[in-house]
């Protein structure tokens, strides 16, 4: 066995030990993740081409005779992934591990990706499962590609539930419209880890559900989702939370209970992409567009988008977009592969 799956092998125990708190602090935390992304590193060709593959189905679609857009059920059809296992060459290849190149590993869309904060905003129950999350939510529409490969065996996860929520078109979560009464003329805090940030609004909704679901993968490891693209809110940069549950059970209800959090992460966009945004209906009437304004990527608070790259800096969690249309308006559809430790347990609850 290569000393560096030796290394990784040895090492998960730790992993697993390692307290709730979702960002590697300790000397031994940090090294633990070290030596996992290094690991990782060896599946860089694999979960970049894990990605390409995905992307040049989408635009095989396109270019097949079908300009218009697709609808929901064409997008998400069975067959559509299905060049992803069996891709010109080597079958067998095309997700096994190989050494990568230093410039694969920088432009490759994951390695090992870091855990981080859930925020306040997560509701440990009633999430639906569910592909469409949107409800009657106006915005962009966005359709997300979610890709999820275990660092243990460089191979997608099949049947890994991925859950995520977001913010809507004017910065609120659902069930959380209002903060509290004695906070209602709070200022954002000036300076520090915390800049930008308000008291978290409570949950006085909780019948809400807008733009929360999660999805298990299919066979190639793949999550996918329709949303619109989320707007903005005080102190942090634009963003799309998600948590992934390898052991999971769906309920009567519509929803699900697990046992095993095996990462919490957040998903981000290109400023670029998120200032030209700005100017498009419903974003235009984002409450605080004209004092305090959106966040940008380099300025979100507690260093969240920063964490959100590894303590190597190694990771990408930003969406790679194309248009669904000719124009912007008619839609984004982003794409994103996590590398996860499929052995990792968290708490599944919110830290501060």
């Amino acid at each position: 066995m290569p000393a560096i799956y030796t290394i990784l092998f040895t090492l998960l125990p730790l992993l697993c030990s390692v307290a709730g708190h979702k960002e590697p602090k300790t000397p031994q935390e940090i090294e633990v993740q070290r030596s996992l992304q290094a690991a990782a590193y060896h599946c860089a060709p694999a979960v970049a081409e894990f990605t390409a593959s995905r992307k040049r189905s989408w635009a095989q679609k396109v270019l097949a005779g079908r300009p218009s857009l697709p609808g929901y059920e064409e997008l998400f059809a069975s067959g559509t992934y299905a060049d992803t296992i069996n891709a010109p060459g080597d079958d067998q290849s095309l997700l096994s591990c190989s050494i990568a190149q230093e410039t694969e590993i920088r432009n490759n869309s994951c390695v090992l990706a870091p855990e981080v904060t859930e925020g306040p905003y997560y509701h440990s129950a009633g999430h639906p499962i569910r592909q469409n999350i949107a409800e009657l939510q106006d915005g962009l529409l966005l359709l997300l590609d979610i890709g999820v490969i275990d660092v243990e065996t460089c191979r997608p996860l099949p049947n890994v539930l991925v859950d995520i929520w977001q913010a809507n078109a004017t910065g609120h979560y659902a069930g959380r419209p209002l903060p509290h009464p004695h906070l209602r003329d709070e200022k954002p805090q000036v300076g520090g880890k915390r800049a930008g940030l308000l008291t978290a609004f409570p949950r006085t909704i909780p019948e809400e559900t807008f733009l929360r679901g999660a999805w298990p993968t299919d066979a190639n490891g793949v999550a996918q989702f329709t949303t619109i693209f989320p707007g903005y809110y005080t102190g942090r940069a634009t963003h799309v939370h998600t948590k992934v549950f390898p052991r999971w059970t769906a309920l009567p209800n519509g929803t699900f209970t697990s046992d095993q959090l095996a990462h919490v992460g957040q998903f981000f966009f290109d400023d670029e992409v998120n200032l030209r945004i700005d100017h498009m209906h419903p974003y235009t009437t984002n409450p605080i567009r004209n004092t305090f304004g959106r966040t940008r990527n380099w300025r979100d608070s507690l260093n969240i988008f920063e964490d959100s790259h590894g303590p190597e800096g190694q990771y990408n969690p930003v969406f790679k977009l194309d248009l669904l249309g000719g124009v912007i308006s008619q839609g984004l559809i982003g794409y994103i592969t996590m590398g996860v430790n499929a052995s990792a347990s968290y708490d599944n609850f919110w830290k501060g």
